[in-house]
């Protein structure tokens, strides 16, 4: 692909989960929640369903991953420690735990070339 995607867009100000409702997400502390899958990133609110969130998985590496999760489906939150970008910005990252079975999806950039041969090798799974 030609162009690499990044997030040096992204500003990172503040935490999208401090603004939700108490009763939606529990903080989580302790051993890890039972029937529950981790996932640790960038928070984003939706920019069209309120109730959904973006998850961005390794913001500051070469490839982040786009993952957008009902709000419903989190059990629980745990905050880890920020990254910092090269101009020394602090950027939050949670770890969610997840409701196993919950439904995700997994937003990806590809190069638009004129045809559909990089849905083949995902549809033969």
């Amino acid at each position: 692909m030609g162009a690499k995607m990044g997030t040096s867009k992204i500003p990172f100000t503040g935490t999208y989960l401090e603004s939700m409702p108490l009763n939606k997400i529990a903080k989580y502390s302790g051993r890890p929640p039972k029937n529950a899958i981790a996932f640790t990133g960038y928070p984003r609110q939706h920019p069209a369903e309120k109730t959904k969130l973006i998850l961005i998985y390794d913001p500051l590496g070469e490839n982040p991953v786009i993952l957008e999760f009902n709000l419903d489906d989190i059990l629980f939150v745990e905050e880890v420690p920020q990254a910092v970008t090269e101009n020394g910005e602090g950027v939050p990252l949670v770890k969610l735990w997840m409701r196993h079975g919950a439904q995700g999806m997994l937003l990806e950039p590809f190069e638009v070339d004129g045809s559909l041969h990089f849905l083949e090798p995902r549809r033969a799974k």
